[in-house]
């Protein structure tokens, strides 16, 4: 695309005082005249580029241009390279990857030896997420509508929906779209979706952005207290951090969080086992205790 190409002509220069178009045209693949109308480009732009032929001739930045040469330093330009190549696992494509070549182009400093930080944001589910990913991108970038299927705690759903952005938040993908079945905003988890199909175009409306903090998303409408076994420890500081809990004189851990709903908080105390006890809210002991007769039931049947 052009404007990568610009943005790539423009780093090397920052980083390099002087190149010429056939090292440039190598680069970037393409023909020496296309390297000149970007050059052009980019003065109209108001980036004072001097060209100078003959054999110690090229293209530079004019001298005494007070540009920062600085915002596109090392650092800065290794944390936007990571930033790319993480792109390149969410899809399996190499198209970032071929992008950050371009944008490090001249600085090889920039991708070899200095890597230290990998960013793989694949999901889980990687074997199929990655074809649900591009065409919820292309859908967007489009302007058309999506239908699918979506797996809620309360069944499965039709759906039609405007899409406009790809969210990746607590550790998974979603679609932040206009729902025709809710006639509203929301938030659909992309591992939730099947038979996912792309529509019609629609005309766009002004979208606002989703609350995402986690307030917003899961409310704390239910305060838990639990006492944990300390074995588990090491869970409680993963999902919830270590300001979640005391430990108590005889090891144990008092737990203590807000919850979104009462199914995630049975379903979250049975998975400790024999580990857990509920203390708050004290009527949903009683719920616990049905829950664990039912499968009680279950097995002494079978």
């Amino acid at each position: 695309m052009k404007i990568e190409r610009m943005i790539g002509i423009l780093s090397i220069l920052l980083q390099q005082e002087k190149v010429t178009a056939p090292y440039l045209a190598e680069k970037f693949e393409v023909s020496r005249r296309t390297i000149n109308r970007d050059v052009e480009a980019l003065c109209m732009a108001g980036i004072p580029l001097v060209t100078e032929s003959g054999k110690n001739g090229g293209i530079s930045i004019m001298e005494g241009y007070t540009i920062d040469r600085t915002v596109l330093s090392r650092s800065d330009m290794q944390a936007v390279l990571d930033g790319l190549r993480s792109l390149d696992s969410v899809c399996k494509t190499s198209r970032y990857a071929q992008l950050m070549e371009k944008l490090s182009a001249g600085s090889s400093k920039l991708l070899a030896g200095d890597t230290h930080i990998l960013i793989d944001l694949s999901s889980w589910y990687k074997d199929y997420l990655p074809a649900r990913i591009e065409l919820l991108h292309e859908a967007i970038l489009a302007g058309r509508k999506v239908s699918f299927v979506y797996s809620a705690p309360k069944g499965e759903t039709e759906r039609k929906a405007e899409p406009y952005y790809l969210i990746f938040q607590w550790s998974n993908w979603y679609l932040w779209a206009w729902c025709e079945k809710r006639e509203d905003f929301r938030l659909f988890k992309l591992v939730r979706m099947t038979e996912l199909e792309l529509l019609e175009p629609f005309e766009k409306r002004a979208v606002p952005l989703p609350d995402l903090s986690p307030k917003g998303i899961f409310p704390n409408l239910y305060q838990v207290k639990a006492i944990i076994q300390p074995e588990y420890k090491w869970r409680l500081i993963e999902e919830y951090g270590p300001e979640s809990f005391v430990t108590q004189s005889d090891g144990t851990l008092l737990f203590t969080f807000g919850f979104a709903d009462k199914t995630s908080i049975v379903n979250w105390i049975v998975s400790f086992g024999p580990g857990a006890e509920l203390l708050e809210p004290f009527e949903f002991r009683r719920e616990l205790l049905a829950f664990a007769e039912e499968i009680r039931k279950k097995y002494l049947e079978s």
